[in-house]
This record gives C-alpha cells, sequence and structure tokens, in this order.
C-alpha cells in the first residue's frame, strides 16, 4: 500500500509515519510545504491511502487560514480527480469547524470540499474533528497550552494562566495515532459524517497545571503521578519529552555512613516505596521490626544472609542471598530481622517498601536479631 501523509513534517504526521514504520509500512509518500510540486503529482497520483494532514494554525493574516486549510485542499482534491484516483482520503480538521472563527470558516470549508469530493466521486472519506491533541514532539509556544506549559515548566520559565477553571478537551498522540492506523485497515470509528478519536479528557486548565508542577517537583520528593489514572501517564509522559537535554538526570540524596549508603529512589501514595541500600563488606544492617509495613529485599550484586527472628521467639531464619541468582524476600510484620554482607565486596539491595516512609510514623522498632 502506497500512502501519502501531507503535512508530514507536523506534529501528528511524525508520531504517524513513526507507528506506521514501526508496523512495517514502506511505501510513505511524505509531503510538506518546502515539497516540490511535481511531487504532489507523482504522490496523487499513485496513492492508495491519503492522510491530509496540512494545514495552518497560525498564520501572520488571517486570509492565509482560508489559504492553508481550504485552498491547498482543492488543489490536492483536483489532482486527484485528474489522475482519475478514487483512493479513501482521511483530513485533520477540528472542532472549531462549529465556531465563527477565521480557522473554524477555514476548517469547514474544507471539510464541506471534501464532502463534495466523495458526493461526485464516490471516494471514501474520513473527517476527524480533533480537540486538542498533545503528546510528543508537539511545538511549544505555538497553538497547545499542553506543549507550552509543559516545555516552560520544564525549562524553569513562567507560565501565564488566565482563567484556571477552563475546561479543555484533549486526545493524546499515542491514541490518535492507533485511530488513524485502524483508518488506514477500514476500521475507523465513526458515527454519522464524522470520524473520532477516544478517549477525550475534558480536564480544567489550573488541573493541568497542577500535574506539571507535580511532575517537576517529582524529582526531589520522589513521588511519581498515579499511573493508573490514564490521563496522568499520558501526560507525564508528553512533559518528559520537553526536557532539556542536559536534565534528562538528576541526583538522588544518599544517606551515606561508615556502613554504606541508603538511597530512597521512588515514592508513590499507594504503592509504596522503592529504595536501594548498599552495604559495606562485613557490615550488617536492621535489627527491627514492623507491625505493619512489609518489605521486598532484592538483592542485585554482591554476597550476604538476611536473617529473622519471630519478635517473642529465639529461633533465627537464614536466607542466603546474591546477585548472581536474584530472588525476592518477602519481609513479614512481626519479624525483626537484617542484612548482613558476607562477601568482600558491596552488597547492593533493592528494597521495597509497601507504604512511603513517614518520618513521624516510622513503625520501625530497634531489635536485634
Amino acid at each position: 500500500m502506497k500512502i501519502l501523509i501531507t503535512g508530514a513534517k507536523g506534529f501528528i504526521a511524525k508520531n504517524l509515519i513513526a507507528e506506521l514504520r514501526n508496523q512495517k509500512y514502506k511505501d510513505i509518500f511524505e509531503y510538506d510545504i518546502d515539497s516540490k510540486e511535481d511531487e504532489l503529482e507523482k504522490f496523487s497520483k499513485e496513492a492508495d491511502f491519503i492522510f491530509h494532514l496540512a494545514g495552518v494554525n497560525r498564520p501572520k493574516d488571517d486570509k492565509d487560514f482560508m489559504e492553508g486549510n481550504f485552498g491547498f485542499t482543492s488543489t490536492l482534491l483536483e489532482k486527484l480527480k485528474y489522475y482519475g484516483n478514487t483512493c479513501p482520503i482521511m483530513i485533520s480538521s477540528s472542532i472549531q469547524a462549529e465556531l465563527d472563527n477565521p480557522y473554524g470558516k477555514s476548517k469547514k470549508a474544507g471539510e464541506e470540499l471534501l464532502f463534495s469530493y466523495a458526493a461526485k466521486t464516490g471516494a471514501k472519506v474520513l473527517v476527524y474533528r480533533f480537540p486538542n491533541v498533545f503528546g510528543k514532539w508537539c511545538r511549544p509556544n505555538y497553538n497547545s497550552v499542553v506543549a507550552t506549559f509543559s516545555y516552560n515548566i520544564a525549562n524553569n520559565l513562567d507560565i501565564k494562566v488566565n482563567d484556571p477553571r477552563v475546561v479543555m478537551k484533549l486526545i493524546y498522540i499515542d491514541d490518535v495515532v492507533k485511530e488513524l492506523i485502524n483508518a488506514l485497515e477500514g476500521k475507523e470509528s465513526k458515527q454519522g459524517n464524522y470520524c473520532s478519536v477516544v478517549p477525550v479528557y475534558e480536564v480544567q486548565l489550573g488541573e493541568i497545571v497542577n500535574l506539571l508542577y507535580s511532575f517537576k517537583e517529582s524529582r526531589a520528593n520522589k513521588f511519581i503521578p498515579d499511573m493508573k489514572d490514564q490521563f496522568s501517564k499520558k501526560l507525564y509522559s508528553s512533559y518528559l519529552s520537553y526536557l532539556p537535554t542536559n536534565q534528562f538526570s538528576y541526583e538522588l540524596k544518599m544517606n551515606i555512613d561508615y556502613r554504606g549508603s541508603f538511597t530512597e529512589f521512588i515514592k508513590t501514595i499507594d504503592r509504596g516505596q522503592v529504595s536501594v541500600n548498599i552495604s559495606k563488606p562485613g557490615v550488617t544492617k536492621g535489627n527491627h521490626w514492623h507491625h505493619t509495613k512489609t518489605e521486598k529485599f532484592l538483592v542485585v550484586s554482591g554476597n550476604g544472609v538476611i536473617r529473622f527472628r519471630k519478635f517473642d521467639e529465639t529461633q533465627v531464619i537464614e536466607y542466603f542471598v546474591c546477585g548472581d541468582n536474584l530472588q525476592v524476600v518477602d519481609i513479614p510484620p512481626g519479624y525483626t530481622h537484617n542484612i548482613q554482607n558476607t562477601g568482600d565486596c558491596d552488597l547492593v539491595t533493592v528494597m521495597w517498601a509497601n507504604e512511603p516512609f513517614d518520618l513521624d510514623n516510622p513503625d520501625t522498632y530497634y531489635l536485634e536479631v
């Protein structure tokens, strides 16, 4: 299948092309504003499917809306008619097509042109009225508030929120791409004359801003967002794509003493926290127990032994652990426990606790094993 994509250097197109290539589509015709006119002739003649994603969002003059969103569509359809090519064509419109503004009028005109073309030629047309689309590679400080706020916050720049109560309708780029590939395969989501992408998230602007700042602060407080909330998960992924390239990494506070170190890595409200413990050769750490807190220990490097003793008993239970044979050891409540490095190099243990550490209620009581 030969696929023509107009606006090929744009946000949606870049993501679509990347996934088409992932799925082994090879004959992809990429056309953009700087392409040669004779390329459009060839593509219009040979295409088996068209993703018409080209358009104008922020022209210098309002009249350019109509030229970019109606004029080029007209040119493309005339070439298809000239070559008798009635392949399916998808067009990216906007929910603003319902509004009485220059951009909305130009998008509405493009829709009507496509519907008229379908009526005359019998070609299959797929009109998508997109709300705000967010995700990686969306250009900041252009026409996306999510991209702009993400970029500015990630780069320590100011943002301006006129009304945090404004409700935005948003769709995520990966959901858009999934739907467009479904359309390519004849499985589009269509109701009446229009196609749609799901899910659509309706979120107040103030909530988006709060989430973005929480993502930024997560490097310091170590709390990561709630990944079971799909919007937060997708917004977090989008936010990270705007990090400056020299700030992908960040340091953690290592609590270091003669025994080694203990470093908190990730915290969550409802899934506990993950830490990294390093013990020097011969060192024993722990010798405490918990009422309710539970843990999991995973030794990833070195050799050691984890010892347990029930609070009111004398029997000591031992589990020998080694980084060459990964095994998880559960730490039940009511058992005092410790971990000793029995090797000649550092013992590195990944530790998970079922709750983030609370200095005011640590639920940790000293008791020798």
